[in-house]
């Protein structure tokens, strides 16, 4: 790791990482409620799913771009810059939807563009946040795993409050207040960053960089693409996942909006079902932060990742009614809790710290590069087959994606932890898995 904290690993401080788990947190929260708040205004405002599956393309398109190219940008102007600074876009970007919808002043156009901002700048500081966990890990004396799952849990606790009070608020005051709370969760969050995170070295530029150019700007990017093609397992992890969030995307910005909408009780069900996936996942991070290590990483990563997504599309398509459907979300939600932890500590594992952003950043574009074709994707199959055979179509193609690792060889890397990889040794491809999306790798 870096040569100059040789003091701080004998003065454990956790300052720093309580106040990273805390920014993170309160943007996730924020998050969940611009993933309730966006889609419900759009359909209150316009009443049409395919509107709404276009303003999901247009938010989610510019987080790929972000991602392709975020990475040794990051590296440059420092972690902690980035997250700041990523926060404080993300809050103007949010607060101008209801203000400009207030003053009569909101087109369609400016909807979409504003949400483009958010989404461009929005992936930066997720990207920014999570590779600071295993230096701050270190800084705080507190393990690596540990860390990871406590990273994963508070994140999954945030998203369950922050639907549930999306869900109330939006029933309660309406989506354009909502998005105004989003809002402050943004500024709240930066100004969390910049006061907590001082001292470590990993959150700063890098100082050792070659000077800056069009040259050295591609050789690292190009670095970390080669560590994440250099790898069956990491591939296998990126496409896998980039077809469950396409579909996830397609689910939570358009597809149990409009169900919520026609068949159960408007936003005050779509907050709770929300909410109840979430508290789902915080259940299942901490059970495997619990006794997950107790069993093969690869097995619970292969039963965990069937059961988690695809079984709500069914039961949503099929039934009319809340209750099953809450049901079925809590324990797809204990299940999806577990993946993350697996893939955090597999990553944090073997990608050595100076190729951490950029090796974040491609597998971020990689796992979101179908998330903007799934928003628009279910807009248009709502609007051409009906919800419930765009829930069916959406489901099944959840479930093929979920199946890899049952069927591919490459999973197989995954059975057991392999020995980190040092800074100072040469930088060798190894499993990672896919960065965060406004969630999460997976929802």
């Amino acid at each position: 790791m870096d040569g100059g904290r040789h003091g701080e690993e004998h003065t454990p401080h956790r300052t720093p990482l309580v106040a990273v788990l805390a920014a993170n947190s309160i943007s996730t929260a924020g998050t969940s409620l611009t993933l309730i708040g966006v889609p419900w205004f759009v359909l209150e405002t316009t009443g049409s799913a395919g509107k709404a599956g276009v303003v999901a393309f247009c938010a989610t398109l510019p987080i790929v771009v972000a991602a392709l190219v975020g990475g040794p940008v990051i590296d440059r102007l420092g972690r902690r810059r980035v997250a700041v600074a990523s926060d404080a876009v993300c809050a103007a970007a949010v607060a101008a939807v209801p203000l400009l919808h207030h003053a009569g002043a909101l087109h369609f156009w400016m909807l979409c563009a504003l949400m483009a901002v958010n989404g461009l700048a929005h992936t930066p500081g997720n990207t920014a946040r999570y590779v600071l966990v295993p230096d701050l890990a270190e800084h705080a004396g507190t393990t690596l795993a540990r860390a990871a799952s406590l990273f994963d849990a508070v994140s999954r606790g945030a998203r369950m409050v922050g639907a549930a009070l999306a869900g109330v608020l939006i029933a309660v005051v309406g989506a354009e207040t909502v998005l105004l709370l989003d809002a402050a969760t943004f500024a709240l969050s930066a100004l969390l960053v910049a006061g907590g995170v001082r001292g470590i070295r990993a959150a700063e530029p890098r100082k050792a960089a070659a000077p800056v150019s069009l040259r050295t700007y591609r050789a690292e990017l190009r670095e970390g693409y080669a560590y994440l093609l250099g790898n069956r397992l990491l591939l296998a992890v990126v496409v896998m996942v980039m077809f469950m969030n396409g579909t996830d995307q397609g689910w939570n910005a358009v597809l149990l909006p409009v169900h919520a909408e026609g068949e159960l009780g408007g936003a005050t069900d779509l907050g709770l079902l929300t909410a109840l996936f979430g508290a789902g996942g915080l259940t299942g991070a901490l059970l495997y932060g619990a006794v997950g290590h107790r069993f093969s990483r690869r097995t619970v990563f292969a039963v965990c990742v069937v059961l988690c997504g695809a079984p709500r599309f069914a039961v949503a398509a099929l039934t009319g009614t809340t209750p099953p459907l809450a049901v079925t979300m809590a324990l797809g939600g204990v299940a999806g809790g577990m993946l993350n932890p697996i893939l955090t500590t597999v990553t944090y594992e073997r990608v050595p710290e100076e190729l951490r952003s950029r090796v974040s950043g491609a597998l971020t574009a990689g796992c979101e590069l179908a998330m903007p074709v799934g928003g628009l994707a279910a807009g248009l199959l709502v609007e051409g087959m009906g919800a419930t055979g765009a829930l069916l179509a959406m489901g099944g193609v959840y479930f093929l994606a979920t199946l890899s690792p049952l069927v591919f060889p490459a999973w197989r890397g995954m059975g057991s932890p392999e020995p980190s990889v040092s800074s100072s040794e040469p930088c060798r491809p190894g499993p990672a898995p896919a960065a965060r999306t406004p969630r999460s790798p997976v929802s």
